[in-house]
């Protein structure tokens, strides 16, 4: 079972997202600033990381850009999770460290297809290793 790392402040979204995402399968862990979920991801390395970039602490811009500076979990696919849904705020998720990028407010169906998409290789890499 694949093990997300939720980094979300607000808890109606976070809610939501870890009640579908465990109906899919998915193990989730919760962190609910920057901070918290740069510490996490470090300790309970997780297979993903869906990171809000409006956080307390520590924004998303930061976390994802420590979390891609730490060989330990540089490989970790992160997915920004942003209500910054500008021109260029692709953009700046993808420069921090992203690896992709969803606009709020969340459609579930094309988030699960992101997950599964950042999964596949990791998979792909772990079974021909």
């Amino acid at each position: 079972m694949p093990k997300l790392l939720l980094v979300e402040d607000h808890e109606e979204i976070w809610d939501f997202l870890s009640r579908r995402l465990r109906r899919r399968g998915f193990e989730v862990a919760l962190a609910h600033d920057g901070q918290e979920g740069v510490d996490k991801t470090r300790a309970e390395r997780p297979d993903l990381v869906l990171l809000d970039m409006n956080l307390p602490v520590m924004d998303g811009w930061t976390a994802a850009r420590a979390l891609k500076a730490d060989a330990a979990t540089a490989g970790i696919p992160i997915i920004a999770l942003t209500a910054h849904a500008l021109a260029g705020d692709r953009d700046k998720a993808l420069a921090a460290g992203c690896d992709d990028y969803h606009p709020k407010p969340v459609d579930f169906s094309r988030l699960l297809a992101q997950i599964e998409t950042r999964l596949q290789p990791a998979a792909g890499a772990a079974s021909s290793a």
